[in-house]
Protein backbone atom coordinates (compact mmCIF):
# COMPACT_ATOMS: atom_id res chain seq x y z
CA UNK A 1 0.00 0.00 0.00
CA UNK A 2 1.24 3.54 -1.31
CA UNK A 3 1.04 6.54 1.49
CA UNK A 4 -0.40 9.24 -0.26
CA UNK A 5 -1.52 12.73 0.76
CA UNK A 6 -4.35 14.44 -1.02
CA UNK A 7 -4.16 18.37 -0.96
CA UNK A 8 -7.46 19.82 -1.82
CA UNK A 9 -8.41 23.40 -3.49
CA UNK A 10 -10.79 25.41 -1.80
CA UNK A 11 -11.78 24.01 1.11
CA UNK A 12 -13.55 26.46 4.02
CA UNK A 13 -13.70 24.59 7.05
CA UNK A 14 -16.69 26.71 8.21
CA UNK A 15 -18.78 25.32 5.74
CA UNK A 16 -21.04 22.39 7.11
CA UNK A 17 -19.85 19.97 3.48
CA UNK A 18 -16.71 20.54 4.23
CA UNK A 19 -15.64 19.48 7.72
CA UNK A 20 -13.15 16.73 8.14
CA UNK A 21 -15.24 14.05 9.12
CA UNK A 22 -17.00 14.52 5.97
CA UNK A 23 -13.70 14.62 3.50
CA UNK A 24 -12.90 11.83 5.71
CA UNK A 25 -16.08 9.74 5.07
CA UNK A 26 -15.38 10.36 1.10
CA UNK A 27 -12.40 8.66 0.73
CA UNK A 28 -13.25 5.87 3.27
CA UNK A 29 -16.09 4.93 1.12
CA UNK A 30 -13.91 5.10 -1.98
CA UNK A 31 -12.08 2.35 0.03
CA UNK A 32 -8.82 3.56 1.21
CA UNK A 33 -7.18 2.71 4.28
CA UNK A 34 -5.66 4.85 7.09
CA UNK A 35 -7.76 7.71 6.34
CA UNK A 36 -6.66 11.15 8.71
CA UNK A 37 -6.84 14.57 8.10
CA UNK A 38 -4.00 17.35 8.88
CA UNK A 39 -5.29 20.47 10.18
CA UNK A 40 -8.64 21.58 8.83
CA UNK A 41 -7.71 22.86 5.26
CA UNK A 42 -8.16 20.28 2.88
CA UNK A 43 -5.86 17.83 3.76
CA UNK A 44 -6.19 14.06 3.58
CA UNK A 45 -3.54 11.26 4.36
CA UNK A 46 -4.20 7.78 3.18
CA UNK A 47 -3.53 4.74 1.59
CA UNK A 48 -4.33 2.92 -1.47
CA UNK A 49 -3.05 0.08 -3.81
CA UNK A 50 -3.61 2.10 -6.70
CA UNK A 51 -0.43 3.89 -8.45
CA UNK A 52 -1.83 5.81 -11.23
CA UNK A 53 -1.89 9.62 -9.43
CA UNK A 54 -3.55 11.33 -12.18
CA UNK A 55 -6.77 8.51 -11.68
CA UNK A 56 -6.59 8.93 -8.08
CA UNK A 57 -7.30 12.79 -8.31
CA UNK A 58 -9.77 12.43 -10.73
CA UNK A 59 -11.88 9.50 -8.93
CA UNK A 60 -11.48 11.56 -5.11
CA UNK A 61 -12.37 14.99 -7.10
CA UNK A 62 -15.84 13.74 -8.58
CA UNK A 63 -16.66 11.68 -5.53
CA UNK A 64 -15.94 15.04 -3.80
CA UNK A 65 -17.77 16.90 -6.47
CA UNK A 66 -20.74 14.13 -6.38
CA UNK A 67 -20.86 13.62 -2.26
CA UNK A 68 -20.72 16.93 -0.61
CA UNK A 69 -20.77 19.45 -3.84
CA UNK A 70 -17.23 20.59 -3.85
CA UNK A 71 -15.74 21.68 -6.81
CA UNK A 72 -12.01 22.91 -5.68
CA UNK A 73 -9.37 20.76 -7.65
CA UNK A 74 -7.61 17.64 -6.32
CA UNK A 75 -3.81 17.27 -6.13
CA UNK A 76 -2.04 14.12 -4.99
CA UNK A 77 1.68 13.22 -3.89
CA UNK A 78 3.05 9.97 -2.73
CA UNK A 79 4.65 10.14 1.06
CA UNK A 80 7.93 9.71 -0.97
CA UNK A 81 7.89 12.60 -2.76
CA UNK A 82 6.74 14.81 -0.18
CA UNK A 83 9.67 13.17 2.04
CA UNK A 84 12.41 14.13 -0.54
CA UNK A 85 10.77 17.92 -0.71
CA UNK A 86 11.57 17.99 2.78
CA UNK A 87 14.53 15.95 2.53
CA UNK A 88 15.80 19.06 0.03
CA UNK A 89 15.35 21.87 2.86
CA UNK A 90 14.69 24.49 -0.10
CA UNK A 91 14.36 26.95 2.85
CA UNK A 92 17.57 26.65 4.72
CA UNK A 93 18.13 28.62 7.80
CA UNK A 94 14.49 30.01 7.61
CA UNK A 95 12.03 30.23 10.09
CA UNK A 96 8.17 29.92 8.70
CA UNK A 97 6.73 33.83 10.38
CA UNK A 98 4.71 36.60 9.17
CA UNK A 99 7.89 38.50 7.17
CA UNK A 100 9.32 35.16 6.04
CA UNK A 101 5.79 33.22 5.17
CA UNK A 102 7.50 30.19 3.57
CA UNK A 103 5.05 28.55 0.52
CA UNK A 104 4.66 25.57 -1.14
CA UNK A 105 2.65 25.52 -4.54
CA UNK A 106 1.90 22.03 -5.94
CA UNK A 107 1.31 21.43 -9.47
CA UNK A 108 -1.66 19.06 -10.80
CA UNK A 109 0.33 16.23 -12.36
CA UNK A 110 -0.09 16.40 -15.30
CA UNK A 111 0.33 19.87 -15.66
CA UNK A 112 2.97 21.99 -17.63
CA UNK A 113 6.16 23.16 -15.32
CA UNK A 114 7.10 26.37 -16.16
CA UNK A 115 9.48 27.67 -18.71
CA UNK A 116 10.72 30.39 -16.38
CA UNK A 117 9.24 31.90 -13.34
CA UNK A 118 8.80 35.21 -13.23
CA UNK A 119 11.94 37.87 -12.82
CA UNK A 120 10.54 39.72 -9.35
CA UNK A 121 6.68 39.26 -9.36
CA UNK A 122 6.15 41.79 -6.35
CA UNK A 123 8.43 43.14 -3.68
CA UNK A 124 6.40 41.03 -0.99
CA UNK A 125 7.64 37.86 -2.53
CA UNK A 126 11.12 35.91 -3.13
CA UNK A 127 10.98 33.09 -5.49
CA UNK A 128 13.21 29.95 -4.49
CA UNK A 129 12.60 28.46 -7.51
CA UNK A 130 10.85 25.38 -8.85
CA UNK A 131 11.49 22.15 -7.99
CA UNK A 132 10.36 19.80 -10.97
CA UNK A 133 10.76 16.14 -9.00
CA UNK A 134 8.23 17.46 -6.23
CA UNK A 135 6.11 19.80 -9.49
CA UNK A 136 6.07 22.31 -7.10
CA UNK A 137 7.17 26.10 -6.71
CA UNK A 138 8.59 27.20 -3.61
CA UNK A 139 8.31 31.16 -2.31
CA UNK A 140 8.90 33.21 0.77
CA UNK A 141 6.24 36.27 1.19
CA UNK A 142 6.30 39.00 3.66
CA UNK A 143 3.06 38.66 5.02
CA UNK A 144 3.88 41.33 7.56
CA UNK A 145 1.89 44.06 5.34
CA UNK A 146 -1.84 43.25 6.12
CA UNK A 147 -4.10 43.21 3.43
CA UNK A 148 -1.82 42.67 0.51
CA UNK A 149 -1.86 39.85 -1.77
CA UNK A 150 1.59 39.37 -3.65
CA UNK A 151 1.52 39.26 -7.67
CA UNK A 152 2.98 35.93 -7.69
CA UNK A 153 0.06 34.33 -6.46
CA UNK A 154 -2.38 36.17 -8.72
CA UNK A 155 0.72 35.01 -11.30
CA UNK A 156 0.25 31.05 -10.70
CA UNK A 157 -3.56 31.41 -10.37
CA UNK A 158 -3.73 33.14 -13.89
CA UNK A 159 -1.56 30.83 -15.24
CA UNK A 160 -2.22 27.26 -13.58
CA UNK A 161 -5.85 27.83 -12.70
CA UNK A 162 -7.12 25.15 -10.61
CA UNK A 163 -4.19 23.21 -11.32
CA UNK A 164 -2.25 24.33 -8.03
CA UNK A 165 -2.79 24.77 -4.73
CA UNK A 166 -0.64 26.75 -1.74
CA UNK A 167 0.38 25.68 1.58
CA UNK A 168 2.83 26.54 4.08
CA UNK A 169 6.06 24.78 4.78
CA UNK A 170 4.67 24.14 7.87
CA UNK A 171 1.70 22.38 6.59
CA UNK A 172 3.79 20.49 4.60
CA UNK A 173 6.06 19.23 7.03
CA UNK A 174 2.61 18.73 9.23
CA UNK A 175 1.47 16.56 6.43
CA UNK A 176 4.74 14.45 6.10
CA UNK A 177 4.56 13.74 9.82
CA UNK A 178 1.36 12.36 9.82
CA UNK A 179 1.88 10.32 6.74
CA UNK A 180 4.77 8.72 9.02
CA UNK A 181 2.33 7.66 11.91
Amino acid sequence: MTRYAALLRGIAPSNPAMTNDKLRGVFEALGFGQVASVLASGNIVFRSAEADVPALERRIQRALASELGIAGGTIVREHSELRALLDADPFPGLTHGRGTYLTVTFLKDGARAPGRLPEQPDPLTRIVGYDPAARVFLAIIDNSVLGRTPDFMAWLDKTYGKDITTRTWLTVQRIVKKLET
